[in-house]
């Protein structure tokens, strides 16, 4: 059985100059996870946010868990993610 490929969506402040850090996850994503992602959304956004999302869950919240959040972390949701597909 194929795995459906999940949708990640990255919010983070573009006033505070969160894009290196939005940029370095994305780029780890795709080097982890490739064709099994249908797409990586960046949305700049204001207020220093930075919140991941995996196929509508929120993984990460600067507001909730405070900093950029740990990509191993964030990877881990994906997989589990693609697991349940």
């Amino acid at each position: 059985m194929v795995k459906r490929p999940v949708k990640v969506k990255i919010t983070y402040c573009a006033e505070c100059g969160y894009e290196p850090q939005a940029l370095a996850l994305a780029e780890a994503l795709m080097k982890t996870f490739a064709h099994n992602l249908s797409s990586i959304e960046l949305i700049p956004w204001y207020e220093g946010s930075f919140d991941v999302s995996v196929d509508g869950e929120l993984v990460h919240s600067m507001y909730r868990d405070g900093g950029f959040g740990d990509t191993s972390k964030i990877i881990e949701a994906v997989r589990r993610h693609l697991a349940e597909a």
